[in-house]
């Protein structure tokens, strides 16, 4: 399916859903169709069908910037490796699920998701956290609190106290150069230590490439509180 309407700067952020029931595709299409900053472009019952799907390139380029996914497909493939291949593919991922099984929540939430969405929500609310996500921010719900609060398989990383409080204010949302400043350190170093932070996480099997996979790690080892669910 597609769609034409000017969006933010007459550009729609461009969403894509890997779902296998007809009726909650059109269920979200009928959501977001009358939003034109929003539009979904494509649906496929798998993540390998989306990503053959033509409305999903420009060119030789993705051209998505979200992919909404169900937790349970029919293709049988984990939560954990789909959202691996459509991050690895440069897009990133809301979880859309009617489903109550934390382990499948806390797969994805690590492989890196943007947030779990539960289908019951109201209209409001979907379009609300599509439109978030769409633009890259973290979507925090209960349950993605609660599947990173109560995970146990996370490994420790083994951060020195400069190491953590450099990763507690970067990740809050403090930039490198603010981070200098509250710590009397260079920004140079600031950003040496960023990069140890992350080569800890990777080889711990937690990699960490962007900010918000650092915030998830810091709310994760407890530097950072679990977020209370936005409304």
């Amino acid at each position: 399916m597609t769609k034409s309407v000017a969006g933010v700067n007459g550009v729609p952020r461009r969403i894509g859903l890997v779902e296998d029931h007809e009726s909650v595709a059109i269920g979200l299409a009928a959501m977001l169709g009358p939003h034109p900053d929003l539009a979904l472009v494509a649906t496929a019952g798998t993540v390998a069908g989306l990503l053959e799907d033509p409305e999903c390139r420009l060119g030789e380029q993705w051209s998505l910037d979200l992919a909404v996914l169900d937790l349970r497909l029919a293709d049988d493939s984990t939560p954990e490796d789909n959202v691996r291949t459509l991050r690895e593919n440069g897009v990133e991922v809301l979880v859309f699920t009617g489903a109550d099984n934390s382990y499948l929540v806390r797969s994805a939430a690590r492989a890196g998701v943007l947030g779990v969405l539960r289908k019951s929500e109201d209209v409001a609310a979907v379009v609300a956290a599509v439109r978030r996500a769409a633009s890259g921010e973290q979507v925090v719900t209960t349950d993605w609190a609660a599947a990173i609060d109560g995970d146990p398989q996370l490994s420790s990383v083994g951060l020195s106290p400069r190491q953590e409080e450099v990763l507690t204010l970067y990740a809050a949302g403090e930039k490198a150069s603010r981070v200098a400043r509250l710590t009397g350190l260079s920004e140079q170093t600031v950003n040496d230590y960023l990069g140890r932070i992350r080569q800890k996480y990777a080889d711990a099997g937690r990699p960490a490439p962007t900010k918000t996979d650092l915030y998830k790690r810091a709310v994760e080892d407890g530097w950072l509180p679990v977020p209370e669910r936005r409304r």
